[in-house]
């Protein structure tokens, strides 16, 4: 049977709520009630001191001794980099659903507190109390206007099978922490000149025709990174075709297609991949994805329905 974000929270979690929270309705409202309305400095203190515990605890957790968690940026891709399917499953077959102290439950529910202060202390995001406390979130204001980041939803759904080997705690923070804080001036372009440059589409789509293809095009891009897709994991994609944009005076490269789950786009810098999105769009159904200004217009079917998405650039 698969491992669902949704599976592991009503095996591991939902039973660990209070009993007034029982119903999914209440839930969802509790999620958006500030717990803290007085704005007691404990909490935040509470979760700032459960991030130091894991900062600790996670290199044996996890069983990567050399994991370091200094709560910065990178200490977050390192994070996402041990949180691979051994470690995962070996937290697994140590719990028993429904144990507060389970290990899948301890790493987790201490993690999103490591994540969110990370937030905290690199970026000027503030905390949110919600209840219970690991539901808490973190405020950040960016270019990307304001949101409020949920840290324990991002470990779940990067410890789903279908993210699993994808990166995906990296992928939401480098998406909605640092590309939304990005000073685009300290980002050193992939292409000083001909930031213009046109890249045709590829047609046929394979990994190592995607190398090439690069290679050719693209010379100047260094690697495809170590968080980009394996060659396993992008052969089971699907893809029909890949389109090419340069963004940003040559800063990004995006790479956008339709595959068999959807429309995928990911972005590269100088370094290789950076950050990704998938959009539900109906397999074999038209799609685009053109720049408009500053913004990022994405048009894509989905069952049936013409659907519209705009971003920053950058994502």
């Amino acid at each position: 049977m698969p491992i669902t974000a949704s599976s592991l929270f009503s095996s591991y979690f939902r039973p660990l709520y209070p009993t007034d929270l029982a119903s999914d309705d209440a839930l969802v409202a509790a999620r958006e009630i500030d717990a803290n309305p007085a704005k007691n400095p404990q909490f935040a203190r509470t979760l700032a001191e459960t991030a130091i515990v894991f900062a600790q605890l996670a290199p044996r957790a996890l069983g990567a001794p050399s994991l370091a968690l200094d709560f910065t940026d990178a200490s977050v891709h390192h994070l996402g980099a041990a949180l691979d399917r051994r470690a995962r499953d070996r937290l697994l077959e140590a719990s028993k659903p429904g144990d507060p102290e389970a290990p899948i439950v301890q790493v987790v529910v201490h993690g999103a507190a490591y994540v969110g202060e990370c937030i905290v202390r690199a970026h000027g995001g503030r905390w949110g109390v919600r209840r219970p406390l690991w539901e808490s979130v973190v405020h950040l204001t960016s270019k990307a206007g304001e949101g409020a980041l949920t840290p324990f939803h991002w470990w779940l759904k990067s410890l789903a099978d279908d993210e699993i080997e994808l990166a995906g705690l990296v992928a939401r923070y480098r998406q909605y922490v640092e590309r939304a804080s990005l000073r685009l001036e300290d980002v050193t372009p992939i292409v000083e000149a001909n930031a213009d440059r046109k890249l045709p589409t590829l047609k046929i789509v394979r990994y190592d025709l995607l190398y090439k293809h690069l290679r050719a095009h693209l010379p100047e891009l260094r690697d495809l990174g170590r968080d980009f897709p394996s060659p396993e994991a992008f052969a089971d994609l699907g893809f029909l075709e890949l389109g090419f944009l340069l963004l940003g005076e040559g800063r990004f490269l995006l790479m956008h297609g339709r595959g068999k789950r959807g429309l995928h786009v990911f972005w590269l810098d100088r370094e290789g991949f950076s950050h990704a999105a998938l959009f539900p769009a109906s397999p074999g159904d038209p799609a685009s994805v053109t720049v408009e200004d500053d913004k990022l217009v994405v048009q894509f079917t989905q069952e049936g329905t013409q659907r519209r998405h705009e971003m920053l650039w950058w994502g």
